[in-house]
């Protein structure tokens, strides 16, 4: 039987700014989907990277007086860091300033402009460099852009390549129908078609290098650069060395028509660009679309969105610095809703783990690994490595629908039952007068613990190794797994 090939890309993060705790809901959120597809034995091809052209790169690198080349190669270490330091593991690491990546757009370029999809116009409109984005008078709020109010909407005119975005309004509504997954949530997908319903309007996709030369060249026109978000999209297939790079892994994991394999995970501000811009762009040069589109939600701090001036940013680094990848893992996976806003402040992050970490999964294993070696109890080899029964396949089934928040919740409710039969049970005052009693309820509570610890892997993936250690040696933890914090 042949491997099942499974594909998951992030959306590219910009190089302009350090990586931020949106960046890492969305790699481990990316991390878990592909941990669990691995241990399904399937071939996974996790792609992620960094978006490196664009007019807020190129400007960055004017104010701190860097070649833009310079700049990026800088800054796009430090999303490798991060990536890191989250232990995410990835496939593929790509930045769109690499020349297979540059070769690829400039194909894909030249397929879309034989559909009849490119051609030249005069171009005004009102920008946004923090969006990237053209935008309309109803998308503005006192005339600002509501997601970077503190940056002035531009107003351009120039000559530019537009992209015949209108002639897939019907196709795209074709291909919501079909899939009626896929876009995730449901009202995420009822978003987009209602946009593409209410009409496409042709976008502009190049630049007048006069102007912005940090792009890649448009074919056979060198007075034009190629539109960040044009080039940036076509990441998720020239990483699989598409067209025609050897090895080839295109069509074994982006799929083909009648088969799609292609999974992308992006915040609700990409919405419009990943499941509707993306998968035109592909059907105009005669590609397979994605098959689903993931969209999570923003972190907000104290019910407001972070920001530099109001002082409510949070590093990343400095919550796994404190208190490791897994901490902040735990807080992304199950506190943060998986397709929703979710809110962070520091005083919620130290609850939740003493609760639910300190108090919850570290004090269960260090209380039955305690009990099992000092009564000399081995764990049951027959439960150790599966996922058994109802609560197994309900796992299974969030896992399959992305609903990653419930699975960490259905493991935590896992948890407290293993809790509440120590508290019933007593098999520590059992021992005195039933002792072959109490060894059955600590082999079955080290039984359900291997089980936890296998649901655990995708998220927790550190923590998940450290008690499937302390279950071979049959002694806790030399260290809490979380020790309570002030």
């Amino acid at each position: 039987m042949a491997t099942v090939k499974f594909y998951i890309t992030t959306t590219l993060p910009y190089v302009n700014a350090v990586p931020h705790l949106g960046h890492a809901l969305e790699f481990v959120q990316a991390d878990a989907i592909v941990r669990y597809h691995k241990s399904r034995g399937e071939e996974v091809f996790f792609n992620t990277g960094t978006d490196e052209h664009g007019l807020k790169v190129y400007r960055k690198a004017q104010e701190l007086h860097q070649d833009p080349q310079t700049y990026v190669d800088e800054s796009a270490e430090n999303f490798r860091k991060i990536l890191a330091d989250l232990g995410v593991v990835y496939t593929r690491f790509i930045r769109t300033t690499e020349a297979k990546h540059v070769t690829a757009c400039q194909e894909f370029w030249r397929r879309c402009k034989e559909a009849g999809d490119i051609y030249l116009a005069q171009y005004k409109v009102k920008y946004c460099v923090g969006c990237e984005l053209e935008k309309t008078d109803s998308e503005l709020t006192d005339s600002k852009c509501p997601d970077h109010p503190n940056l002035a909407v531009e107003e351009r005119e120039e000559e530019n390549y537009f992209f015949r975005f209108s002639k897939y309004q019907q196709p795209l509504l074709d291909l919501y129908q079909k899939y009626p997954d896929f876009v995730l949530p449901a009202h995420r997908l009822q978003e987009i078609r209602n946009f593409v319903a209410a009409g496409l309007q042709d976008f502009s996709i190049s630049r007048l290098k006069e102007k912005m030369p940090w792009g890649v060249a448009v074919p056979d026109d060198p007075r034009h650069v190629m539109y960040v978000w044009f080039d940036a999209l076509i990441n998720y297939i020239s990483t699989l060395n598409w067209p025609g790079g050897q090895p080839s892994k295109f069509e074994d994991f982006w799929g083909t028509e009648e088969e799609p394999r292609a999974v992308q995970i992006a915040g609700k501000d990409n919405l419009r660009q990943q499941s509707a811009m993306w998968q035109a762009m592909l059907l105009s040069a005669g590609l397979p679309t994605s098959r689903q589109i993931l969209i999570h939600g923003h972190i907000v701090s104290g019910g407001q969105k972070m920001s530099k001036t109001i002082g409510n940013v949070v590093d990343p680094a400095e919550i796994i610095r404190g208190y490791g990848a897994d901490a902040l893992r735990y807080w992304l996976l199950r506190e943060m809703p998986t397709f929703e806003d979710g809110d962070f402040t520091l005083e919620k992050f130290k609850e939740s783990y003493n609760a639910n970490l300190a108090n919850g999964l570290g004090n269960l294993v260090q209380r039955v690994l305690k009990m099992a070696a000092v009564y000399k109890v081995a764990k049951s080899e027959e439960r150790s490595a599966k996922r058994e029964g109802k609560e197994g396949s309900v796992y299974q089934e969030l896992m399959e629908k992305y609903e990653l928040q419930k699975a960490t919740n259905l493991i935590w409710d896992e948890i407290q039952a293993c809790d509440r039969m120590i508290q019933d049970c007593a098999p520590f005052k059992k021992f005195k007068t039933d002792p072959e009693a109490a060894k059955r309820d600590v082999a079955a509570l080290l039984g359900k613990l291997a089980v936890i610890a296998h649901w655990l892997a995708p998220f927790l993936p550190a923590t998940s190794q450290k008690i499937q250690e302390a279950l071979e040696s049959g002694q806790p933890p030399a260290v809490p797994l979380f020790p309570r914090i002030g």
